[in-house]
């Protein structure tokens, strides 16, 4: 976190950590003996982190997973909090094919939205 904006800190945390959660819990099925991978880069002005878990995977051609909005969250139950959490913080959020690795990304420089966690 130490390379994040002071401003944008308090909700990248959240977002991580709703990712990093469901990497654990609903990826691995909290299985010690599986690992959840977190690699992070910055590109440019973007800052990108990469999950991966070692689960079975799922669908992430569900329609909250592609743009996930509040009357998703509050009308389908595929859609869970988390999911839309991270639809919230960060500016792209992509799965590979297998829904077994995401990737999001933050843009933090010059940007006129001001956090949503101050």
């Amino acid at each position: 976190m130490s390379d994040v904006p002071n401003r944008w800190r308090a909700e990248i945390r959240l977002g991580l950590q709703e990712a990093l959660v469901n990497a654990a819990k609903h990826g691995n099925q909290l299985d010690p003996n599986k690992t959840v991978l977190v690699e992070f880069f910055i590109l440019d002005e973007e800052h990108w982190w990469i999950i991966a878990d070692q689960g079975p995977g799922f669908d992430p051609s569900c329609p909250c997973t592609n743009d996930c909005d509040s009357s998703l969250f509050e009308h389908q139950q595929d859609c869970g909090r988390g999911l839309y959490i991270l639809h919230q913080i960060f500016d792209q959020v992509l799965w590979n094919p297998d829904g077994t690795e995401l990737r999001l990304c933050k843009q933090v420089k010059n940007r006129l939205r001001l956090p949503l966690i101050s």
